[in-house]
């Protein structure tokens, strides 16, 4: 018989919520135990967010090179080795993975190489490859499951001609052509990704604009920039078929009840997510579903005493820094901290394309939706010192404010780096800060982040380099 093992804290799943829920409930004491089958850091780290920066990183040291001449330099017979490129992503990835299976073993973390399963309440069963490894019982138990690429009827992949996200990162050959079903930051990043080595693209989108949950002034010069890169973009465009042959894929798009066909060598799925919430023993248990999201609380708890979901599993903003957060929000409450639960509305959103996209908070057409006055800032990269300076004088920072109280309700960006610059806007929401804040806020010369300053300077009528 396989002898029971006892912890307070059990989590099933090793991505970003889970280990890191992991690393913070030993250090609060906890006896802890976390259930990965594959890879610890998950699909974030193993297959999203980590190679996929990787494989950018390439392009865009690729896309320097090809204009080089800009900056005074000349590099011919500029070429890149495909399979190299690919080879670094996955050595970065094992790299972080391998960093993450000693923190958790530094944390004195139990791992168990396997799939959890409730058994009862309290009980988890571990089993791997159909035989069962472990019982464990837990006072409290986090799923920590993650998602999977949501597959549509008729575009089942391959892993030759049609891709998801997964077959996307780790192609043989480089393909001379591209179609990405979605805009999201998983389709444009790929789509980014293969036209900066060359590839042709196009992008179709069954909303009016891609990226759609963008504010829709960002979208729309995004969409600028892309088609200037020579990405074909299509919006509100529907796919309805994939016909392939034996080199190509014909790809059949319906807009405005007209069809049209192209042919590309490869087609990369990228229309959303699926939870992985099944087969975890629900049944007889209270935990709740919505559209195979558990429902949870504001403290990750579900309806089932004792049960918490955090991550991807748990419902939108499919993010790994959302994850994260809401692991050690639930660890910490379960410990009896003074938790914080998370605000949906100061969890950032970056897409690390080119130009890249960042933004926190309200769209203006949200705000306008919900009867706010607001005051709207704008700041364009092309007056900014460091960004002429850096040969990137393409994007704006647009801020958003309440009109009465000054508080920042939103803030949207475009171009180069902006991922990082956002941190500043998120402080400043954290803090409640007021433009006030921002304003005598002194910013470092040159720099990109003068013009957060100059945008919210903007808003109130106070900008000074425009």
């Amino acid at each position: 018989m396989t002898e029971t093992k006892n912890f307070d804290v059990v989590i099933i799943g090793g991505g970003p919520g889970g280990y890191v829920a992991a690393i913070r409930s030993a250090q609060l004491g906890l006896k802890t135990a976390i259930i990965e089958e594959k890879h610890m850091g998950g699909i974030c780290l193993n297959w999203g967010c980590i190679p996929t920066k990787a494989l950018l990183r390439s392009a865009e040291v690729y896309h320097l090179m090809q204009h080089s001449t800009q900056f005074g330099i000349k590099a011919k017979g500029v070429e890149f080795d495909f399979s190299a490129i690919i080879k670094r992503s996955r050595d970065v990835a094992s790299q972080l993975s391998g960093g993450i299976s000693k923190l958790i073993k530094k944390n004195k973390v139990e791992v168990f190489d396997g799939r959890g399963k409730l058994n009862g309440k309290g009980a988890v069963k571990v089993e791997k490859d159909g035989k069962k490894i472990a019982d464990i019982t837990a006072k409290h138990i986090i799923i920590a499951t993650g998602a999977r690429a949501r597959i549509l009827p008729g575009f089942e992949p391959d892993g030759k001609q049609v891709l998801t996200y997964r077959e996307a990162m780790v192609p043989e050959t480089m393909p001379k052509s591209i179609l990405v079903i979605g805009s999201g930051a998983i389709g444009i990043e790929f789509a980014s990704f293969y036209r900066n080595l060359g590839s042709e693209v196009t992008v179709a989108e069954i909303a009016d604009r891609v990226l759609p949950i963008e504010d829709a002034e960002i979208s729309n010069i995004a969409r600028k920039s892309f088609e200037a890169q020579g990405i074909k973009i299509h919006t509100g465009t529907q796919v309805k078929s994939l016909n392939k042959g034996k080199d190509f894929v014909t790809a059949s798009l319906e807009k405005d009840g007209k069809i049209s066909e192209i042919k590309v060598e490869r087609v990369i799925v990228a229309v959303g997510i699926v939870p992985n919430s099944e087969n975890l023993g629900f049944e007889g248990t209270k935990v709740k579903l919505e559209r195979g999201h558990i429902k949870t609380n504001e403290w990750c708890e579900t309806d089932e005493k004792g049960i918490y979901a955090i991550g991807d599993v748990a419902g939108a903003p499919w993010l790994a820094h959302k994850a994260s957060h809401e692991g050690v929000v639930c660890v910490e409450k379960i410990a009896g901290l003074h938790a914080h639960p998370i605000k949906k509305e100061n969890i950032p959103g970056c897409t690390y394309c080119t130009p890249q996209v960042a933004s926190v908070g309200i769209t203006e057409e949200k705000a306008k939706e919900q009867g706010r006055k607001v005051k709207i800032g704008r700041f364009p990269y092309m007056g900014n010192g460091k960004a002429i300076a850096l040969g990137e004088p393409q994007g704006l920072i647009k801020t958003i404010f309440d009109e009465q109280t000054g508080e920042l309700l939103g803030a949207h960006m475009i171009g180069a780096e902006v991922t990082e610059l956002l941190g500043a806007f998120l402080v400043g929401k954290t803090m409640e800060a007021t433009e006030a804040d921002f304003m005598h806020t002194i910013f470092p010369h040159p720099t990109l982040s003068e013009m957060i300053h100059e945008s919210v300077l903007d808003a109130f009528g106070k900008v000074l380099h425009m």
